[in-house]
């Protein structure tokens, strides 16, 4: 087998590049600066496998890979890794003291941690970037006087010291991580945990029909398809018009996903297959380098 391509939001010290570290076994890895432009080296076969980060516990969906993958590009989830995501506070090495002007990280990022920079740096500006990998980067170039929030890779990576640990509001801090491709090939990953198996489904309800999403649930409530998620996203068609997202916690088979698929076009409904695909749970050790 050919050496497996694998790009990921990057750069170094991303808890995306944590997640491909921990699951796959070997390969060249390639980061990119952005969700869309990882998505994008997929889509034109500058790698077989992109990973890209897809819920996490406290923020919620990451819209911008939902939607890029249901509007820019034609790809199937074929793995998700679920990751315990840990937060801490980076400066520069020759910090020494608590007067931080700037702090750098992602959107989701800093909401993660809201109420401990309320309460410790309510002063600072904060100003988001493309990924809390790029964060440290800045921080690192910048010298004192800015922090990043980001993981112990990024604080190693750049040269950075950790001067607080664990600074997310809520313990239970996971992401989930979508693994895709365009064209199926098989996957080297490391002895890992299967959860469960999973498939993801679109569908989109037709203008107009009174108890429609009702109709919807019932079609797998009454096989005993267990759904685990499901989530209203935009058409991007005009206000009022949603497709829904919704996870099934089974793999694809020929006999319900096609009876439920049989049932709502007759309803109107349109049914898309995003993947059906493993579910794997990483533990990473955080190995914390100190102030």
């Amino acid at each position: 087998m050919a050496e497996q391509r694998i790009g990921y939001l990057g750069p170094k010290g991303t808890f995306t590049k944590m997640a491909v570290d921990g699951l796959f076994d070997g390969g060249t890895y390639i980061g990119y600066e952005s969700i869309p432009a990882c998505l994008d080296a997929v889509e034109n076969g500058e790698v077989d496998t992109g990973v890209v980060p897809l819920e996490n516990a406290i923020e919620g969906s990451v819209h911008l890979t939902i939607d890029y993958l249901v509007h820019q590009v034609n790809q199937s989830i074929i793995a998700e890794l679920t990751v315990p995501i840990k937060q801490h506070l980076l400066v520069h090495p020759d910090h020494h003291d608590h007067d931080l002007k700037k702090i750098y990280s992602h959107s989701h990022a800093i909401a993660q941690c809201h109420q401990y920079l309320h309460k410790n740096y309510p002063q600072a500006d904060l100003e988001y970037t493309a990924s809390t990998g790029r964060a440290a980067e800045i921080v690192a170039d910048t010298g004192t006087g800015a922090a990043a929030i980001g993981n112990h890779l990024a604080a190693e990576e750049n040269g950075l010291k950790i001067l607080a640990e664990n600074i997310h509001d809520y313990d239970n801090n996971h992401t989930r991580f979508a693994v895709v491709q365009k064209n199926p090939m098989t996957l080297k990953v490391k002895d890992q945990f299967v959860t469960k198996q999973k498939t993801t489904v679109m569908v989109t309800l037709p203008k107009d029909y009174v108890g429609a999403l009702h109709q919807v649930l019932a079609a797998f409530a009454w096989r005993k398809m267990n759904l685990s998620k499901i989530e209203s996203r935009p058409m991007k068609t005009g206000l009022g018009n949603y497709f829904f997202l919704i996870d099934v916690d089974q793999p694809y088979d020929q006999i319900l996903f096609p009876g439920v698929q049989a049932e709502l076009e007759a309803l109107g409904c349109q049914l898309k297959i995003l993947g059906t695909y493993p579910s794997y749970q990483l533990d990473i050790p955080s190995p914390i380098r100190r102030a």
